[in-house]
């Protein structure tokens, strides 16, 4: 294994950075407010960049959605639950309405769904997990 050897124009870098930190402020989640904020960029960058790998900003939605997922990981751990009741407990934390997930499910469907007298499909859970950024694995029933 060979070492490569980076380059950077480090002053250039520092007003890059400096600009950047300007606009994002991007740090490791400490606090709910952190966390809070980091979540409202998360949400504007996926606005922004939607399902294109190669749009200049995808690189930053995938930093911010790693940092919001690790605060995630050790502050909100989900017990073993029914699909229905970790979607419920999702669109709670992030402080979501029904309507907020229309284009990814009808209201009606989600409200069967949440009622227990609908189940999530392999397809919405691929859907629904892409939306809050989690394995498709906890909408399908254990």
């Amino acid at each position: 294994m060979t070492s490569a050897t980076v380059t950077l124009d480090f002053k250039a870098l520092q007003k890059t950075w400096s600009a950047f930190d300007r606009l994002a402020h991007l740090r490791p989640i400490r606090t709910e407010d952190e966390y809070d904020r980091t979540v409202s960029l998360m949400n504007c960058l996926v606005d922004i960049v939607g399902d294109q790998e190669d749009h200049p900003l995808s690189g930053l939605l995938d930093l911010v959605s790693e940092l919001v997922e690790d605060y995630d990981k050790s502050h909100y751990v989900i017990e073993a639950s029914e699909p229905k009741e970790i979607l419920r407990y999702l669109i709670e934390l992030r402080g979501l309405k029904q309507g907020d997930l229309a284009e990814i499910v009808p209201q009606g469907n989600l409200s069967a769904i949440l009622s227990g007298k609908r189940k999530i499909s392999a397809t919405l859970a691929g859907k629904l997990a892409k939306f809050f950024s989690i394995s498709p694995a906890v909408f399908v029933p254990g």
